[in-house]
């Protein structure tokens, strides 16, 4: 709706006349509003690889089974190393015959191009320039048929020198020119072979700390290049395949924030993130659903974390306990009234008199030898969007008209009647259960959570609200206002 809303108020009647509901009268109160998709799926392994040979042989060990524990750099298999002696031996032949099949077709492109040599060439203009020579002195002394085997020779010569300076002939200089081409290829290939047979190893070696879940081949086996001898994964990563209605998925984001809670462990709740969309459906009995993956942090990083923030908390508390200050825990239970500001001060002298000079260390609240499994059931929440210590009402105490949203609002409230006035309101965030006011309503006034009917009697609950702790979407539920 946007802009601020000036509160406005519509008595029911003219003088402040009491009135009778059928519903109840609650506080508005603070709270957070978390709306999510939540779907159920199984733990997987978000990291797996699968380790391959570099290059054809007989398998000569494999060190590893199915479920060992390995460490990164570890050697998983290896390959008879004769054989690869033979294929090494083999490339290089192919690397030097590759070098001689370029060479002598550089030569025999400069044959093509140039078929003389210099001194080839010089012979004939030497030979050209005498024969001119002969010729001018059989103009002047010599008989005519002198003259004419001169004028011969001199054209002859003159057509050999300008056939040389030419060079040779286009066609065979073409296919010379081609053959030069593919020797110089021929060579860059067997370069490469050599040092991709090089840069292999006999050796199949883990990649990162894991443990082994697949072992495909054995001691004798006669293996291709790329064939797989072995799978790894990581057993701190997992992450979890979800499928989501086409409702919902436009909702979803790669990035977003969600939570993974195992089944099997009640306490267990970890911080996750998406990381996977799929582009297209999977339609089952005529439910169009798309694949989500949620990868969840892992039980290290949590635990790491956990230990940053306690250590932080027990410093602060030790740094209050000295200072004579109540820590910021007991300021807490001071206000929301679990304790008097006189036990409060007690307890942190009781600290101040202990012995040791520092508190226990808080324990992790996972434990340490806790390890999840794969294929374990869990429930995974999508963060959509959420509105945090906000204003809220139930839905039921929201009446729209078109637009615009009204919450009946106690002005009076006695045993017998209850006097209210109508209000307009600026709503936010709805859930299945409550609706965020972000304007024409403050925390601690009273609402009606249904219509009135008539004067009479009224009913109230003295304990107004729970906090809600999360929302989840459920077609046909929702908290906003009704479809127009």
């Amino acid at each position: 709706m946007g802009g601020v809303i000036v509160p406005q108020f519509i008595s029911n009647t003219d003088s402040e006349a009491a009135a009778e509901i059928e519903g109840e009268v609650v506080s508005v109160g603070r709270g957070d509003i978390v709306i999510d998709i939540a779907s159920a799926g199984n733990l997987s392994y978000s990291v797996q690889e699968n380790l391959a040979f570099d290059m054809a042989g007989t398998v000569e060990e494999v060190m590893v089974e199915v479920g060992d524990s390995v460490a990164e750099g570890e050697v998983l298999a290896r390959l008879d190393s004769s054989e690869w002696d033979d294929q090494l031996q083999t490339k290089e032949n192919s690397l030097l015959q590759a070098q001689i099949s370029l060479k002598n077709a550089e030569i025999a492109y400069d044959e093509a191009v140039n078929p003389y040599t210099e001194e080839e060439i010089e012979d004939v203009e030497d030979q050209l320039h005498q024969a001119i020579s002969q010729l001018n002195y059989s103009l002047r002394h010599g008989p005519e048929s002198s003259v004419l085997q001169d004028q011969q020779t001199v054209y002859q010569l003159q057509q050999q020198l300008d056939e040389m300076e030419e060079g040779g002939d286009p066609d065979d200089i073409e296919i010379k020119g081609m053959q030069l081409e593919l020797a110089q290829a021929q060579l860059e290939n067997a370069l490469t072979d050599l040092s991709e047979a090089l840069d292999s190893s006999l050796e199949v070696i883990a990649p990162f700390a894991g443990f082994i879940t697949q072992v495909n081949v054995s001691g004798g086996d006669e293996v291709l290049k790329g064939t797989v001898a072995v799978q790894i994964a990581d057993p701190s990563r997992f992450e979890v395949e979800l499928l989501v209605n086409e409702t919902d998925i436009y909702d979803v984001r790669i990035g977003a924030e969600a939570t993974v809670k195992v089944d099997a462990i009640d306490t267990l709740s970890l911080p996750a993130t998406v990381t996977y969309i799929a582009p297209t459906a999977v339609i089952q009995s005529g439910v169009v659903s798309y694949e989500v993956t949620v990868e969840a942090e892992s039980l290290d990083t949590i635990r790491e974390q956990q230990q940053e923030a306690l250590a932080e908390r027990q410093a602060a508390m030790e740094e209050a306990l000295a200072s004579g200050e109540l820590p910021e825990r007991l300021q807490e239970a001071v206000a929301q009234g679990q304790m008097t500001q006189e036990q409060a001060e007690a307890m942190v002298s009781q600290f101040q008199q202990m012995d040791a000079p520092a508190l226990e260390p808080i324990p992790a609240l996972i434990p340490e030898d806790l390890e999840l499994k794969e294929g374990l059931s869990v429930t995974a929440s999508i963060l959509i969007e959420e509105a945090l210590d906000v204003v809220l009402v139930p839905n039921q105490a929201i009446t729209y008209r078109g637009p615009e949203a009204y919450v009946q609002v106690v002005t009076m409230l006695t045993d017998e009647t209850t006097t209210f006035e109508e209000r307009l309101v600026e709503t936010g965030l709805s859930d299945w259960q409550y609706t965020e006011v972000t304007a024409g309503l403050s925390e601690g006034e009273q609402v009606i959570t249904s219509e009135v009917s008539g004067t009479g009697t009224a009913s109230t609950s003295p304990e107004g609200f729970q906090r809600p702790q999360g929302g989840m979407i459920v077609p046909g539920m929702g908290g906003g206002p009704p479809p127009q």
